[in-house]
């Protein structure tokens, strides 16, 4: 059993200076494989006060050199990517098809992002005004652990790329990935400081960051709940914050889609990161001439999806990552029930012949309306709501008619009709047919999926300043 005791502070590993213990668990067997100690206020204030001291120095630091250091990190993930996809597999349990593009797509977010500083347009003259960007100071991230270590590089990138120190508090959940991380970070050779990660709950160590005085920017992913806190929190000393928070994405079949051809997209859409994923589209809009036609052609697809543990390479949807979050998707599935929605596949339980591991048959209902709580709440499994609709307008109506807008889907034929569609949507993102995902392009959500953008030009920008000057 592995014990986690250490921080990364100023260049180094320090023991918490708390003595609260957390376990750690292999969501595939729902065996204990770890503990973790749970860091105080006095470990929150030592790193702060790491990347206050780096600070000035840092974002005095020329753009080529911040640019190595971008492409030192994307190395040093490269060189530890087995003992990274191995720690994801143990302690998080996604299918290999999942740890491995997690991995490699968090060394690539570094590379982005140098991509981006050489590219940026960090002085510009506006009249007789000059405008310089510059970095904000002192910023912190706390990160989830539906991709624990994707979340980190990606938050960390951005401050590098700003020439920001980061304190970055991970989730708890995650604090093997996050050791196996640090190590290999940690042999990129940043400044000392620069990167300061603490192990702690949100409850004591990601409230104090939130309110820290020396902290000038919070870089959040997770619950909207938890996003509203920080947001308070940060409102104290007026921090700049960026919340990428919760989703309810909907995906519209148009009545000219290819049935045949997007079931099995769909189905991916809403069971990636086995359901827990603030992107997934878990509300399926079809047309209700075509809605029986499609219901059987997404039951015969769900074989693509077998439920299994990380070592099974044939898996397509893992476990949850705890007890309480297979709790949590349960309660949901008898939810669903109560409300009058037909469980058109799955149900509750685990699947067929499992007797251990929170695993969760993925699970289809239909005959859903849309004021049901299983279709407006997020409820972070592989469970997808069939909503019907009569036309295009409708269709729209339902789709925006959330207090979500991250991202949502548009499937059919005619490309003209789905920009139009698309262009109707209130969300951040709208993927049509199956379009891939643009790295450079800005991530973030409308209403309550969250504050501001990351990745790419809009992401850095997050964490910079502009600063004018009359001559």
């Amino acid at each position: 059993m592995r014990s986690i005791i250490n921080n990364y502070i100023g260049g180094q590993f320090r023991p918490a200076s708390s003595d609260r213990t957390a376990p750690l668990h292999n969501p595939a067997t729902e065996e204990q494989i770890g503990t973790v100690r749970l860091s105080n206020t006095d470990d929150v204030d030592a790193a702060v006060a790491a990347a206050k001291a780096v600070w000035p120095s840092f974002a005095a630091t020329p753009q080529d050199e911040r640019i190595a250091m971008l492409r030192r990190l994307s190395s040093a993930l490269a060189d530890s990517e087995p003992e990274l996809i191995a720690a994801m597999r143990a302690e998080y349990g996604a299918p290999i098809h999942f740890t491995t593009f997690s991995v490699r797509h968090a060394g690539s977010v570094f590379l982005d992002m140098a991509r981006t500083v050489a590219d940026y347009p960090w002085r510009q003259s506006i009249g007789r005004a000059q405008v310089e960007m510059r970095p904000l100071g002192v910023a912190a991230a706390i990160t989830p652990w539906n991709s624990s270590i994707g979340f980190i590089c990606a938050k960390l990138a951005a401050a590098v790329a700003a020439g920001s120190p980061i304190v970055i508090k991970p989730s708890e959940l995650s604090a093997i990935q996050t050791e196996v991380l640090a190590q290999a970070l940690h042999k990129a050779g940043l400044p000392a400081g620069v990167l300061n990660i603490v192990n702690g709950d949100g409850a004591v160590a990601g409230a104090a960051l939130a309110a820290h005085p020396d902290v000038a920017k919070v870089s959040f992913t997770g619950s909207t709940a938890t996003g509203r806190a920080i947001l308070r929190a940060g409102a104290q000393t007026m921090k700049r914050v960026t919340l990428e928070l919760g989703g309810k994405g909907a995906q519209i079949i148009l009545d000219d889609a290819d049935l045949d051809r997007v079931a099995g997209m769909v189905l991916a859409n809403g069971f990636m990161n086995s359901g827990q994923a603030c992107i997934a589209g878990t509300r399926i809009l079809v047309s209700r001439r075509r809605q029986e036609d499609f219901e059987q052609k997404l039951v015969a697809a769900l074989g693509a999806f077998p439920v299994g543990p990380a070592t099974d390479p044939d898996a397509g949807i893992g476990p949850m990552v705890n007890r309480r979050q297979w709790d949590r998707v349960q309660s949901y599935i008898a939810l669903g029930q109560a409300e009058g929605a037909r469980v058109l596949a799955g149900g509750a339980g685990r699947p067929e012949g499992m007797e251990r591991g929170w695993f969760v048959s993925p699970t289809l209902f239909t005959d859903v309306h849309h004021d049901m709580r299983i279709a407006r709440e997020e409820i972070f499994g592989p469970v997808l709501c069939i909503i019907a609709y009569e036309d295009d307008a409708e269709a729209i109506r339902i789709a925006n008619d959330t207090t979500y807008g991250l991202q949502n889907y548009v499937f059919g034929g005619d490309e003209d009709r789905n920009r139009r569609v698309a262009q109707q949507l209130e969300s951040g993102r709208i993927a049509v047919n199956g379009a891939a995902h643009e790295p450079m392009a800005p991530f973030g959500g409308f209403k309550q999926s969250g504050i501001g953008r990351e990745f790419g030009a809009y992401g850095l920008t997050a964490f910079l300043e502009p600063r004018v000057v009359l001559s």
